[in-house]
């Protein structure tokens, strides 16, 4: 069964550009299944990231160690609702961690363990827009969902499909669609149906090795994964065929990564992304702007804009974009970088400089990065320690 889209929103893309001004990019319209460009500029008054983290001296200050896994934390996720997080371990469970308010320090506590499920590592979780579902995935060849009732968590759905490890999970921004990835090459596309039932969309071939993580655009369904295989493929669904196909792959030969690619990660205006792997670069992908390079299915290519690199010594595991434009990235240094969009040399176009460096933020890997959503500047890491962190990036005084 295909899944046909029945939204009739419009989405609006802006870009951000140069201090504070922003830039009408492009109006796509499901109901026709089009992209319309325009070259419109808007006029935004100057503003800079919260505790003027452009200007002056920050810190990375860690507020919380949250322990309880008795493996690796492999994966970490943000309600985007709820005052939660959930975090993902090898020791076959996952963990809800709450927020109390109520408290002096507003800590966070374990909310429940979800055990007994998951026969193997739970590599991925990712939390629905609405808040209320949680999908896991594991090396047992399965993703679980969870609902919360109440003050529990319950097991309602588990997909099959994957031939052995399932190494990611992901929502689409309307959670009508789930997609998956897994060490036998394959990404699946599940669409929600009524009742916690999920049927298979389309299994997407491709990639030619293990696919690390998929992630949806934050807007329109368009899909991204990075593999093992060194490249990253953008999926989009065939507006006559209503079949999913790939549209595009970032390889070295278009100035893409010579080794494995870990993760990727989206800014908030959804025009650009950045991905991460084991050449110890991150690079930045900026969409088209030119409406001559448009597919006729509606469709904007990406294309290499910058390359940052000589930050980390080892495998950059996880990068994750803010809200507010700071990149942070994780990996087998057991460091954290934090990098920003370079105000200077705008001639030779956008570069990116390190805001911020945590050597010996874990005593082992760092796996994941994630920053909070809702809270401006709170970041969550998880390591091969078996701990998770809770930092908050503050000035420095």
């Amino acid at each position: 069964m295909t899944h046909k889209c029945t939204n009739k929103r419009l989405v609006l893309i802006f870009k951000l550009s140069g201090r504070g001004s922003f830039r009408f990019l492009f109006l796509r319209s499901r109901a026709h299944n089009k992209s319309l460009y325009f070259r419109l500029m808007l006029a935004a008054r100057e503003k800079e990231i919260e505790m003027d983290l452009l200007e002056g001296d920050v810190e990375l200050q860690e507020i919380q160690r949250l322990e309880g896994h008795m493996d690796r934390v492999w994966g970490l996720a943000w309600n985007p609702v709820y005052p939660m997080l959930a975090s993902c371990s090898g020791d076959k469970t996952v963990r809800v961690w709450q927020q109390n308010p109520g408290k002096k320090t507003d800590s966070w506590e374990c909310k429940a363990i979800l055990e007994d499920t998951h026969t193997r590592t739970v590599r991925s979780c990712a939390w629905s827009p609405c808040g209320k579902l949680l999908a896991t995935a594991s090396f047992d060849a399965t993703t679980a969902i969870w609902k919360n009732v109440g003050d529990d968590f319950e097991c309602v759905s588990s997909l099959e499909g994957h031939e052995n490890e399932v190494k990611s999970v992901s929502w689409n921004s309307s959670g009508s669609l789930l997609a998956t990835c897994g060490r036998d090459k394959s990404v699946w596309i599940w669409e929600v149906q009524p009742g916690n039932e999920f049927e298979c969309a389309s299994v997407l071939q491709g990639h030619t090795q293990d696919v690390k993580m998929v992630q949806w655009h934050p807007f329109v369904d368009v899909l991204v994964s990075v593999s093992y295989d060194n490249s990253i493929k953008i999926w989009a669904e065939d507006g006559d065929s209503d079949d999913w196909h790939c549209v595009q792959t970032l390889n070295q030969s278009s100035s893409g990564h010579s080794s494995t690619v870990w993760a990727l990660s989206f800014n908030s205006a959804g025009d650009r992304m950045v991905t991460c792997s084991d050449d110890l670069t991150l690079k930045i992908w900026d969409t088209s702007e030119s409406p001559t390079e448009t597919s006729s299915d509606g469709y904007s290519p990406w294309r290499h804009l910058c390359t940052i690199s000589g930050y980390h010594d080892r495998t950059i595991f996880s990068v994750h974009w803010s809200r507010d434009g700071v990149i942070a990235s994780g990996a087998a240094d057991d460091a954290i970088r934090l990098f920003v969009e370079s105000k200077n040399d705008l001639v030779d176009g956008p570069s990116y400089k390190m805001l911020l460096k945590k050597e010996k933020a874990h005593n082992m890997d760092v796996n994941s990065v994630q920053w909070n959503p809702k809270e401006t500047g709170v970041l969550a890491s998880a390591s091969d320690d078996v701990t998770i962190k809770i930092w908050k990036l503050a000035s420095v005084s």
